[in-house]
């Protein structure tokens, strides 16, 4: 069933028919499991997970709109305002920290000129503080999308920045 909410968030017909069947894929009551994958959809399509598109996920699920708030401003991989081209998410747990990571990030945030949680004038990049990243003998470490870049040195971050420009 497709739902308008107030701006007019919708799924497109391909993506509603993909919520449709992560749905399905849950026994009757337990619709609320496909939470997860629903926001992910909708921040694929938005490119972050609005409070418009959240009340639209709910009403998806029959669930209030402050269930899938609880749980989208819980998860750092769902970006609850709008965030530039690439998300850089760096780790700022002690592994990485002790590896260097205080100097490269510092960097980071110096060769963007923007510091964590902002998004550069262009809209291309948006720095992302994290919790580990599970790759404690490589930091410092920072992923973008699916990709994690490790080992990073300042050089290197120039390297990656030059990259993601093109």
């Amino acid at each position: 069933m497709m739902t308008e909410t107030p701006n007019k968030v919708l799924f497109t017909p391909e993506r509603l028919a993909k919520s449709q069947e992560m749905i399905a894929r849950y026994p009757e009551g337990k619709q609320k499991s496909a939470l997860l994958p629903l926001l992910h959809l909708l921040q694929e399509q938005e490119g972050w997970t609005s409070p418009e598109g959240m009340e639209y996920v709910g009403q998806l699920l029959g669930i209030e709109p402050i269930e899938v708030f609880e749980v989208a401003t819980f998860y750092t991989m769902y970006h609850i305002k709008p965030v530039g081209k690439h998300v850089i998410e760096y780790c700022r747990t002690g592994p990485c920290c002790l590896m260097g990571g205080e100097e490269v990030y510092a960097h980071l945030k110096q060769r963007l000129g923007i510091d964590t949680g902002q998004t550069t004038v262009d809209g291309q990049f948006t720095l992302k503080e994290v919790e580990c990243l599970a790759a404690c003998g490589m930091g410092p470490v920072f992923q973008v999308r699916e990709k994690y870049y490790m080992n990073l040195t300042n050089e290197r971050v120039d390297e990656i920045i030059d990259e993601l420009s093109k």
